[in-house]
């Protein structure tokens, strides 16, 4: 039977107990999906130019709220595009109040499959914001 879920090559690449490319089924491979949609930089694919979110693009940018906005505006964008599988329901972005040049994305989105919510964080490297801190 068909996993409703999907499946595809996993990510990272990695070799499986037989020495051939790994797949990865259900949730883990719609979670390794969105890692890769959000950690690629527009342009980045050759044949995919407009493929990904263009978070990497952020790395100057002031870690504040005006930037935190467009990280998840960004995101969400993208995840609607690009990962029909699941359904944004809230994208939250914030200084992490460890490192002044990271902000953290928190997406909980729900599987159209099962109904399922998930949550998956992500650390994205910003700049300092004008006080040199978060």
């Amino acid at each position: 039977m068909t996993d409703p879920l999907g499946q595809g090559v996993a990510f990272p690449l990695i070799a499986g107990a037989d020495g051939r490319i790994a797949w990865s089924r259900g949730e883990q491979n719609i979670r390794e999906s969105i890692a890769l949609i959000l950690q690629t930089d527009l342009g980045e694919r050759v044949a995919l130019s407009k493929f990904g979110a263009g978070l990497p693009r952020m790395l100057f940018e002031p870690n504040n709220a005006a930037t935190h906005a467009r990280l998840a505006k960004d995101i969400e964008r993208s995840l609607a595009k690009w990962e029909r599988r699941i359904k944004v329901e809230q994208v939250e972005v914030e200084g992490d109040p460890r490192q002044a040049e990271t902000a953290i994305a928190s997406v909980t989105y729900s599987l159209v499959a099962t109904g399922q919510r998930e949550r998956i964080a992500l650390d994205v490297p910003v700049g300092a914001d004008a006080q040199g801190g978060v």
